[in-house]
């Protein structure tokens, strides 16, 4: 009897996990939820874009931005900055933003800007924004600190949004690696809407876009626990307006790293 009163409490929530998906469902969960926290850091956010503006006097401009969010992680963001540099496309700047942490010497490159908040927000979003926001550029590429591009990530991207008739936004497949240094699997997934309500396949370290309005991270303090994560939503709701597509070859070396924000994404039952 107990199992029969359990699925017909449960029936509510199967019905909108089918009309909706259970990404979705969650993602309306966390704005309700978390919707303080992200008034307060964008206050953050702004004051924190105004100052560094100052700082580096004016945006580094290039026909694409690539921003890495770091916090302390010397050794990994130095081998991301390299892959990140080391890319067949010249006419890019790349930014660090530091979360507060402090930031590690890099090398002194002059496509290479790097810049600390004042305060540790914890939040992903608000550090990349922060770097989008500095920045000038037609299209903007992201890169965790313990991630690796191929050196020809851009030129693969860039050749299809700078195609006549192109879309806005592509993310190419990613290699994911364990921390071992062993190749998990290659994740590749057209991209679909509709399944992206169901599936979590989509990561802003493939991603490059098209700067506009809707280029822009949530700002929802996500724990850990909290699914999902600001990646999806950022690619779903950037997808509601504006074409994306999806490259199937493997330009990112994906840490799979258990004491990072990586999840297996299991769908919740």
């Amino acid at each position: 009897m107990s199992g029969v009163v359990r699925r017909v409490a449960r029936a509510p929530w199967t019905v909108l996990k089918t009309l909706f998906g259970w990404l979705v469902l969650f993602e309306t969960r966390n704005k309700v939820l978390l919707a303080p926290s992200a008034v307060r850091l964008r206050r953050i956010e702004d004051a924190e874009t105004r100052r560094l503006a100052l700082v580096l006097a004016s945006p580094p401009s290039a026909l694409v931005a690539t921003v890495i969010a770091t916090h302390r992680r010397p050794e990994a963001l130095r081998a991301a900055v390299r892959s990140a540099l080391d890319q067949t496309v010249r006419d890019q700047v790349v930014i660090v933003v530091d979360d507060g942490a402090g930031l590690p010497e890099l090398p002194d490159h002059p496509r290479l800007f790097a810049v600390s908040l004042a305060r540790n927000t914890g939040v992903a979003g608000v550090v990349r924004n922060v770097g989008i926001r500095l920045t000038r550029s037609r299209y903007v590429a992201f890169l965790d600190d313990d991630n690796l591009w191929e050196p020809d990530h851009l030129e693969r991207t860039l050749a299809v949004l700078e195609t006549p008739g192109g879309p806005d936004a592509v993310y190419t497949a990613l290699r994911r690696v364990l921390p071992d240094g062993s190749e998990h699997d290659v994740l590749s997934v057209p991209y679909d809407r509709r399944r992206a309500a169901r599936e979590a396949f989509l990561d802003t370290n493939a991603f490059v876009a098209r700067r506009n309005r809707s280029l822009h991270f949530s700002r929802l303090r996500r724990t850990p626990e909290v699914l999902p994560r600001e990646d999806w939503e950022l690619i779903r709701r950037y997808g509601r307006r504006h074409r994306v597509r999806h490259v199937p070859h493997p330009t990112v070396r994906y840490l799979m790293n258990p004491a990072s924000f990586y999840t297996q994404w299991r769908q919740p039952s």
